[in-house]
């Protein structure tokens, strides 16, 4: 396999951790599992034991770390309860892989908040929206969290990554018009066009989107409210992105 090969490779793994999140996804037949770590200091634990018989049983490779192994490949020591489990998931692609034919897309701007994150990929794997962007920096960290608050959606969205926010806006840009989600001075999202190539652009929970994007932006869009209501949270209105009236089949 040559080095090109072998980085898009593991560019699509995404490693959990923790017990119960690996014995979860052991137990899914249909998930492409590459790989089990254990450290070798654990202590006897059955639930342990049954992750290592599911991935016996499964033929994956299961390989023993020291501590400080273990928590390198985890990236969370505090949390990882001596396991992880890599996964190689074939709709997690970078950015340069998005196709030509995907006209409307989703992109995260420092979304922290993993129950989001997984709530969003929920809606857009549901939705009618061809591609959702996730950068490495900045945002939640496609883990266990994100993976429970997505019911397993994750492993069905048609997600693209890549280093960061800015990243995006430079690949992205003059092929799709980029538009902020904003609470003002914003034109109505209802009547937007959507039959142009769109980038939907939705910023952080507490800051909104960062200056970096809104500078890039091509226009800036508002969800219209009853009731004096300022704001959506953030999953909400991905989700009425990925469900526009224009975008509904028929």
């Amino acid at each position: 396999m040559s080095y090109q090969d072998k980085k898009a490779f593991f560019r699509q793994m995404l490693t959990i951790y923790g017990r119960k999140a690996v014995e979860e996804a052991l137990l899914d037949p249909g998930l492409p599992v590459f790989r089990l770590h254990l450290a070798d200091s654990n202590k006897p634990a059955a639930i342990l034991d049954h992750c290592l018989q599911l991935a016996q049983r499964r033929g994956i490779d299961v390989v023993w770390h020291d501590r400080r192994k273990l928590s390198f490949i985890s990236r969370n020591s505090r949390q990882d309860q001596g396991i992880a489990l890599d996964i190689r998931l074939d709709n997690l692609r970078p950015l340069a892989d998005l196709p030509a034919t995907a006209r409307h897309l989703i992109v995260l701007d420092n979304i922290t908040n993993p129950q989001n994150v997984g709530m969003i990929i929920r809606s857009v794997a549901a939705g009618f929206i061809d591609a959702l962007v996730i950068p490495d920096k900045g945002c939640a960290e496609l883990g266990p969290l994100v993976i429970k608050a997505s019911a397993g959606s994750l492993f069905k969205a048609p997600i693209y990554r890549c280093n960061s926010t800015g990243e995006a806006i430079s690949t992205l840009k003059g092929r799709y018009r980029l538009a902020a989600l904003a609470l003002d001075n914003a034109g109505d999202f209802y009547r937007n066009d959507m039959r142009q190539p769109t980038a939907f652009i939705l910023g952080n929970e507490s800051a909104g989107i960062s200056r970096e994007a809104a500078d890039a932006c091509d226009c800036r869009l508002k969800i219209p409210m009853n009731n004096q209501v300022e704001s959506l949270n953030v999953a909400v209105t991905a989700a009425l992105i990925a469900f526009h009236p224009a975008l509904l089949p028929g």
